[in-house]
């Protein structure tokens, strides 16, 4: 058994009592109250999941394991020479909530090459999709392909199902998930955007570096992508996609199913989508400003006749953040580092000068702030990956890291089927006092 999973498995059984406790001698305590406003609006707010693997705070941002992003970027194990750590070794810290050393890290490392090379028939499968196929659709199709090779399935087919066990082959199947996927998203790429041209893996190379490679872009988009894979991997389990893959999962659906599943809700413009569009509208504000640096009073004025126009400025607010989403910060300092002179990055930089003011003067906005969105799709396009929809992709990638490591989780601690219960709108308007 390798490092990482004995870690885990201590982990996991240090942590059960914990839940069966909170289940015996305290399933009747109040967590909260919900209004008819929660029922109808999505369920926001409803304090109804537990996960112990990210948390969002309003005002600091996405904490993973207990550590701020600055925290875990520095705490981590890098590469040598890089600014960015191992992705594998973040693995290591959102399953387990151990820094690792660099010998687990490059361990985690040696893992995911050994569980790299991707079956024929799942680019079998991609090659037979019509050409016009969106690269979300590819990608979740490859994820359900692969279903065969459930281990988590065929544990559950053997008879020998045990609860207590299962989280066991539920860590298998994501890891080997968690290291195909890059491929995967790599393989769509130049396969659709790059006149099918393939790159095969590099089995010497970490998975960012690999990717990196397999894209065809070179350093620093290896660290690039080291950045954007762990900033974008988990967002507690409300999010669509975290939720979806746990919803599913909660059904003793394995690994593939689910993360499947949770792919498809990513691929929605009012989840991972925004950042294509964030970037679509940038560039037609460079348009529309004649592809001049603007002035800060340049801003201003187009800001302001985009709200009164009755436009919003896309890539600012956020459902839960009240400041400036760290996610946006990684990556600005990033640009400011490596594309300082960028045009499109001065665009984004100008709009973080002058939007939060004039958000909070017109006295709409909750948070004025920008979020991870008004910032993700500059840096693809400065290393040259301009294809928009491509982009969601690469978020989904990340997104892989946080929902497996809770999907683990989910079956360490044997969480229960979800099923909440509904109410008919005429049972809401009794209870409002609007009719007997």
């Amino acid at each position: 058994m390798s490092v990482l999973k004995e870690r885990l498995k201590v982990k996991i059984e240090a942590h059960r009592p914990r839940t069966v406790k909170l289940l015996k001698e305290f399933g009747n305590v109040k967590v909260g109250e919900v209004n008819i406003s929660q029922t109808i609006n999505g369920m926001r707010g409803v304090k109804g999941l537990t996960t112990d693997i990210s948390y969002l705070d309003p005002m600091e941002g996405i904490r993973f394991r207990g550590k701020t992003i600055p925290e875990t970027m520095a705490a981590l194990p890098k590469p040598a020479g890089k600014d960015y750590p191992y992705v594998e070794g973040f693995w290591f810290f959102l399953l387990t909530g151990d820094v690792p050393t660099e010998k687990e890290a490059l361990e985690v490392v040696d893992d995911f090459k050994k569980r790299r090379q991707l079956p024929q028939y799942v680019i079998d499968i991609l090659r037979a999709m019509p050409s016009g196929t969106h690269p979300m659709a590819m990608f979740s199709s490859a994820i359900l392909s692969m279903q065969q090779e459930s281990k988590f399935a065929k544990y559950y087919d053997s008879g020998k199902f045990n609860k207590m066990d299962a989280w066991e082959y539920m860590y298998e199947d994501s890891t080997d998930i968690l290291a195909r996927i890059p491929s995967i998203a790599a393989y769509i790429y130049r396969m659709k955007f790059k006149s099918d041209m393939i790159i095969e893996p590099n089995f010497e190379l970490d998975m960012a570096a690999n990717f990196a490679h397999q894209m065809g872009i070179d350093s620093p988009y290896d660290d690039v992508m080291r950045m954007y894979l762990i900033i974008h991997s988990d967002h507690e389990s409300g999010n669509v996609s975290a939720h979806t893959t746990h919803l599913v999962g909660s059904a003793l659906s394995d690994a593939y199913y689910s993360f499947s599943a949770g792919v498809n809700g990513l691929a929605g413009p009012l989840h991972g989508l925004a950042n294509q569009e964030v970037l679509k509208w940038l560039q037609g504000v460079v348009e529309k400003l004649g592809g001049i640096e603007p002035t800060k009073e340049d801003m201003k004025k187009f800001v302001w006749e985009t709200l009164n126009s009755g436009n919003v400025i896309p890539g600012f607010g956020h459902a839960v953040l009240r400041k400036t989403d760290p996610r946006y910060a990684s990556q600005r300092d990033f640009c400011l580092k490596h594309l300082p002179n960028d045009k499109l990055f001065k665009y984004v930089d100008m709009l973080y000068q002058v939007v939060p003011d004039i958000l909070v003067e017109q006295g709409k906005a909750k948070n004025p702030w920008p979020n991870v969105d008004a910032q993700s799709g500059v840096i693809q396009w400065f290393y040259g990956l301009t294809e928009f929809d491509f982009y969601t992709v690469l978020f989904a990638v990340g997104r892989g890291i946080g929902v497996l490591a809770n999907l683990t989780w989910d079956r360490a601690l044997g969480y229960a089927l979800e099923r909440p219960k509904s109410l008919t709108t005429d049972m809401l308007e009794e209870i409002a006092g609007i009719k007997k």
